[in-house]
């Protein structure tokens, strides 16, 4: 699975970021520097609840197989 952000729709609010850093790393302002992560299997989990604590809802996962 692939964690994608669009770029347009992210605020700034750093939801994502609270729920997890490390897969969810932002700049100075606050907002998202993902950029088309591979999320492994045993991360799927933190990467769904950074999705859902997103109101933009600017990140998706997509499936990549």
């Amino acid at each position: 699975m692939r964690l994608r952000l669009d770029r347009d729709l992210c605020v700034g609010h750093a939801r994502c970021h609270a729920t997890d850093p490390e897969l969810f790393p932002i700049d100075d302002e606050g907002f998202s520097l993902v950029d088309d992560v591979e999320v492994p299997d045993d991360r799927l989990a933190a990467a769904r609840a950074g999705i859902a604590a997103c109101p933009e809802r600017a990140l998706r996962l997509e499936d990549d197989r």
